[in-house]
């Protein structure tokens, strides 16, 4: 049996380790960490080369590639969205991802990323809430209670400041669980029967539903003057959550136009609606929120520059923390000609 080289060794955060890594951190520390990574990313969004994911989709739902690079480092996301998999004993969302060097192409990590994944959206979240939300929001209703729920509790907890969370989803077990999970966070919970209830003196507004359909979760006489709206459940063709009208009211902020005209609520709108990129926002290039009536729409649909973040934050975290094991990945033949030979050589 031969022994690895360096070169072919690419440390593995394994869902095991990814969850020793959030503990050992703790995750509302991890988030606010992972949002101060997507903004820095954001305020060089040029350096980025950028497209909309690679979209498999198929009646029971969608498989994704989310590419990027900023030159230096080269990043991708598998991920995939199943709405019906709730039901049948699956997780809705799972992914993984690679960091690799763009000198070379050899990865330097590959990581689950079903836990990144709801750390880093919740990142997102919070971080657009800082430039778009009310000052000195504090009552945040959440609309859709299932995995992704804590995370955003938690995010805007820490990284905007809300204290009360106002929970809704139409399976009441889903509240009873988020209500549990976030008993000991702080924050005043306060669960709800209906979504109307649940926006009731809410100064931000989140919706995170996972119906595969044009849905309309929120209508347009719930929405009154001054509220910030984080939609991050429609996320792929033909799935939204707001009502058009609710749209037509709000200045809408997206994270790349071409991807978000095809998955986010703006589908519902022509090709050329005007719509104002985040970037612009956190360089002072264009202004965020303007005054205490504007209702602020962030269309979130996810991008592949935050799971970039989210994987360089993550290969900084193992020089301080041992959570992960090194995968023998890459073939590293001592003459890079001869690959033959290395196989050959270890049949003896």
């Amino acid at each position: 049996m031969t022994t690895p080289s360096k070169l072919a060794l690419v440390p593995f955060v394994s869902v095991d380790n990814m969850m020793k890594l959030v503990n050992a951190i703790g995750p509302a520390k991890m988030i606010a960490e992972i949002a101060d990574y997507i903004e820095a990313d954001f305020k060089r969004w040029e350096q980025f080369d950028k497209t909309p994911r690679v979209a498999a989709h198929s009646d029971e739902g969608v498989i994704e590639l989310m590419p990027t690079s900023d030159g230096e480092s080269y990043g991708f996301k598998y991920v995939n969205g199943h709405p019906a998999n709730m039901a049948r004993g699956f997780q809705t969302v799972t992914a993984f991802g690679v960091l690799a060097r763009v000198d070379n192409g050899y990865p330097v990590l590959l990581s689950e990323m079903t836990i990144l994944t709801a750390l880093r959206t919740a990142a997102t979240s919070a971080l657009v809430a800082k430039y778009l939300a009310p000052k000195g929001s504090k009552t945040m209703a959440m609309i859709g209670n299932g995995a992704q729920c804590e995370f955003q509790a938690l995010a805007f907890q820490t990284v905007v400041g809300i204290d009360t969370v106002r929970l809704y989803d139409i399976d009441p077990e889903a509240t009873a669980k988020a209500a549990k999970n976030l008993a000991a966070t702080g924050l005043k919970v306060v669960s709800c029967t209906s979504a109307e209830e649940a926006v009731a003196g809410a100064q931000i507004i989140t919706t995170c539903t996972a119906d595969k359909q044009c849905a309309t979760i929120l209508t347009d006489n719930m929405i009154g003057a001054g509220v910030h709206i984080n939609a991050i459940g429609g996320d792929c063709p033909g799935k939204t959550e707001l009502h058009r009208d609710i749209l037509l009211r709000s200045e809408i902020f997206v994270e790349y136009p071409p991807q978000t005209r095809i998955e986010g609520e703006i589908q519902q709108l022509e090709d050329d609606y005007p719509v104002t990129e985040l970037w612009r926002v956190m360089l002072g290039q264009t202004d965020g929120r303007r005054d205490d009536k504007q209702i602020t729409l962030f269309d979130s649909v996810g991008f592949a520059t935050e799971d970039f973040s989210a994987l360089r934050y993550i290969r900084d975290q193992l020089t301080d923390h041992d959570t992960f094991i090194e995968l023998d990945m890459l073939a590293d033949p001592d003459d890079p000609r001869d690959l033959f030979g290395m196989v050959a050589r270890a049949a003896v």
